[in-house]
């Protein structure tokens, strides 16, 4: 009986070899270089600016260290954080502020900076956060979140450092520079997918680059951020503002821009 199923599997192994050498043979045969080639679509062309940082040309610019004309405060109001110098400060108790414009998938590029004099430790030092797809019609926090914080030489819980999917995700390492300088954070955000009972069909997945490292490498989202409990998803609409949060710390930030993907 052995010795059957040791020649039944060495036949179906032959027998596997050979239609496999066989295929290789017909598709040698039969096949040229171009059946393989894509002509169409073609990519359409893009400038990508001078370095890294530039908006390329399909970019959505949402702060040209102009004016806070691209966002508003989350209660709807006129935006009442700070314009210096090109770039904008949180103003502490006046309430975070969103796009006025919407977005699902994206490219985001956003620099910061957070305040050179420490007078805090821990959460409370250069507190801020950049949240995807935050719903303006929800109280609180809904959308989310990559950790903004000063988190150099300052130690907090580790889901909840610089570069973090805020208590869900550890980044990778920790890029960040001193307190004043200024700092990058490029992200790729895949957008979550519902179905019509309000499940979920596919998850938010985020990648991220911190001063053009990369400390979030496609990890996915749990659900919306939440303070204090467990991610957990809520059906919402295929596209929600950008938000940047009031913590409380002078956060600066400059050069945004976005692309829909």
């Amino acid at each position: 009986m052995i010795e059957l199923l040791i020649l039944l599997f060495f036949f179906k192994s032959e027998e596997s070899y050979f239609l496999s050498s066989l295929d290789t043979i017909i598709q040698k045969k039969h096949l040229v270089p171009e059946a393989t080639e894509l002509w169409a679509p073609i990519p359409s062309i893009v400038d990508p600016g001078d370095n890294f940082s530039d908006a390329p040309s399909d970019a959505i610019i949402l702060f040209d260290g102009n004016n806070l004309n691209s966002w508003t405060h989350k209660d709807g109001g006129e935006p009442k954080w700070t314009i210096s110098d090109g770039y904008f400060t949180v103003k502490p108790g006046t309430g975070s502020i969103i796009s006025k414009q919407y977005f699902g998938s994206c490219q985001l590029h956003i620099e910061f900076m957070t305040p050179s004099e420490i007078i805090s430790q821990g959460q409370g030092r250069g507190n801020s956060g950049v949240y995807f797809m935050e719903d303006p019609n929800q109280q609180g926090d809904s959308g989310y979140e990559i950790q903004v914080l000063d988190s150099y030489n300052n130690r907090t819980y580790s889901n909840g450092q610089a570069g973090s999917v805020y208590k869900q995700h550890i980044p990778l390492v920790n890029a960040s520079k001193k307190p004043g300088d200024w700092q990058s954070y490029d992200i790729i955000f895949k957008a979550p997918v519902f179905n019509d009972n309000g499940s979920v069909e596919s998850h938010a997945y985020v990648t991220v680059f911190h001063n053009g490292v990369l400390i979030q490498n496609n990890v996915q989202i749990q659900g919306y951020v939440k303070f204090i409990g467990y991610p957990e998803y809520k059906a919402h609409p295929k596209k929600l503002p950008i938000k940047l949060q009031d913590h409380g710390n002078l956060v600066s930030f400059r050069n945004i821009w976005i692309r829909e993907l």
